[in-house]
């Protein structure tokens, strides 16, 4: 087997004393793993999905170290476009420019690119892999290569999950006209 760079999948595998599929692995040591990954809430304590994950994110901010690697899935998704863009830019400006640790950043918010790319040169930008027939056919190759992605599959996982024909076709005709008031690049 091939050596294994650090972005690769299997590279927190070691960490949690698993196997590795590799003849030969060089690997940071970490001081620490830090994952804000899911939605939940806490209505007991009056705290909602955005309040528990922008709580969790700021334990983060706070004890992260350049040493540690953070995992970070869609932050800012459960709060308004503008804000929640805002929050996802100025986190993932903190780690790259304070922190400096070793991160996965996760996020939907396709608008980031153009800000974060040229401005943080640390950062290199990975998207999950997908095949489309361009007649509606699709499958998510469960692979992730080098570039951005600039758009969402969100109407594909909708289909998968068996939302309806029909709601999926006015969820079609919605978004297409939404796309034709957008400036063109």
């Amino acid at each position: 087997m091939a050596d294994i760079p650090w972005s690769s999948r299997s590279y927190w595998l070691p960490t949690a004393s698993s196997f590795v599929p590799a003849d030969h692995a060089q690997l940071r040591i970490f001081d620490a793993i830090y994952s804000r990954i899911g939605a939940r809430d806490n209505l007991a304590l009056d705290q909602s999905t955005f309040m528990v994950e922008m709580s969790e994110t700021a334990d983060i901010l706070k004890h992260a170290t350049a040493n540690s690697l953070v995992i970070l899935d869609e932050i800012g998704r459960g709060t308004s476009t503008v804000d929640g863009i805002s929050v996802a830019y100025a986190t993932l400006r903190y780690l790259h420019d304070r922190t400096r640790c070793k991160a996965i950043f996760a996020t939907h918010y396709h608008e980031l690119v153009p800000h974060v790319v040229p401005e943080l040169s640390a950062i290199q930008p990975l998207q999950t892999a997908i095949y489309e027939d361009g007649q509606g056919g699709f499958a998510f190759l469960h692979k992730v290569k080098p570039g951005i992605c600039d758009k969402s599959h969100a109407l594909y996982v909708a289909q998968i999950a068996g939302i309806p024909k029909e709601v999926l076709a006015t969820a079609r005709d919605f978004a297409a006209s939404r796309l034709a008031l957008l400036p063109h690049k």
